[in-house]
């Protein structure tokens, strides 16, 4: 069994930003902070879901460039192998959810810069599964 806690560690940048808890064979586990402005890049996973439950705050989730839809605590969403996903803070205050991506997909990640009102990208070709984590 693996274990840990939401608090246990920093978030990449600083006080903001993702901090995973948990990675393992078959799930990573982490908490993402955003503060008011703060995004999280447009990107996808070709080969995992993501999974989002909103702890405290409010944020605003555009899935694959679409219609915006708030998010707040108590929300949970999911997102399916390749499709893109972007959340901004749009409030005031301090936005925290849980994520999980599963199965861990080590490499996974495909930054995919995009802002609301901009044409959507193009979305790669599925690449080969690596075993780098980022």
């Amino acid at each position: 069994m693996q274990s840990g806690r939401l608090d246990g560690v920093p978030p990449r940048n600083g006080d903001w930003g993702p901090a995973y808890i948990i990675q393992g064979p078959t799930s990573d586990i982490g908490l993402l902070t955003l503060r008011p402005g703060d995004e999280m890049t447009n990107h996808i996973h070709h080969f995992c879901d993501e999974s989002f439950i909103v702890i405290d705050g409010e944020a605003t989730l555009w899935v694959d460039c679409g219609e915006p839809r708030a998010m707040v605590p108590g929300d949970v969403a999911r997102c399916a192998p390749g499709e893109m996903h972007y959340f901004r803070n749009t409030s005031d205050d301090i936005f925290t959810m849980v994520f999980i991506k599963s199965p861990a997909s080590p490499g996974d990640t495909i930054n995919l810069p995009w802002q609301p009102g901009q044409r959507p990208p193009e979305v790669p070709a599925r690449p080969e599964p690596t075993t780098e984590r980022n």
